[in-house]
């Protein structure tokens, strides 16, 4: 099965309607995967539904996708350094689904496992909790929360082989694994492929057969979300 494709348009050809659900990796703007969403953004399609664990910052990473007005609604746990996000989200544009990180995640995991939902103590009592089912386990309430089934993940992977054998990068490899899980199509981005059976077996984060289209994304800018800086004092 040919997994490489020249480019990001070409490896998501066929794959981009409308009203989909994406999956997609990243936190802020560690191992987004950029070059998927520029070609998203590039093919006009609306209506998405996105599950990420933000909608990076304006102009940048997902935030792009917003500025177009292509999404339609957002599964997200943080939502902060992004004012079009804001003003879409007050004024009605924007439908946001507000998920705690950690169940974020788990949700995304558990739909890779096929897991239909699960009971977890984190939101009960709070706006988290209004409208999900309550179960009480040893005096204990939980909330259940759903499995997210995407149609379509997009990743950002630092090396893989040939056959898409997948390793992340210290914190870029935080949404992006349980992302790649749960798409019924996963489409990666890499910074590096190497030849089939060069990558140390006990070293891959995510097995190639969760792994349909990739590209070399590279090289890439290695962007700053928020930068902070203090003015030197006078000598």
């Amino acid at each position: 099965m040919k997994k490489l494709f020249p480019d990001a348009r070409s490896a998501l050809d066929g794959l981009l309607r409308d009203d989909l659900l994406i999956a997609s990796g990243g936190f802020g703007l560690c191992g987004i995967p950029e070059r998927l969403i520029d070609a998203v953004v590039e093919s006009g399609v609306k209506g998405l539904t996105v599950a990420s664990n933000n909608a990076g910052i304006d102009n940048e990473g997902l935030g792009k996708l917003l500025r177009t007005k292509q999404i339609r609604k957002m599964m997200a746990s943080y939502v902060g350094e992004n004012k079009e996000f804001e003003r879409q989200f007050l004024s009605g544009e924007l439908e946001v689904e507000f998920c705690p990180q950690g169940t974020l995640a788990e949700r995304m995991r558990a739909g890779g496992a096929g897991i239909p939902g699960f009971y977890t103590k984190t939101g009960v009592g709070t706006q988290v909790a209004e409208g999900k089912e309550v179960k009480n386990f040893d005096g204990q309430d939980y909330i259940l929360e759903q499995g997210i089934f995407a149609d379509l993940a997009l990743v950002k992977a630092w090396k893989a082989d040939e056959s898409g054998n997948l390793v992340f990068r210290k914190t870029a490899r935080n949404f992006n694994l349980p992302a790649a899980t749960c798409g019924k199509i996963c489409v990666v981005e890499v910074e590096e492929i190497v030849p089939t059976g060069s990558l140390d077996a006990d070293c891959i984060h995510l097995p190639g057969v969760y792994v349909q289209r990739m590209i070399l994304g590279a090289p890439y800018d290695k962007k700053i979300e928020f930068r902070t800086v203090r003015t030197k004092e006078a000598a």
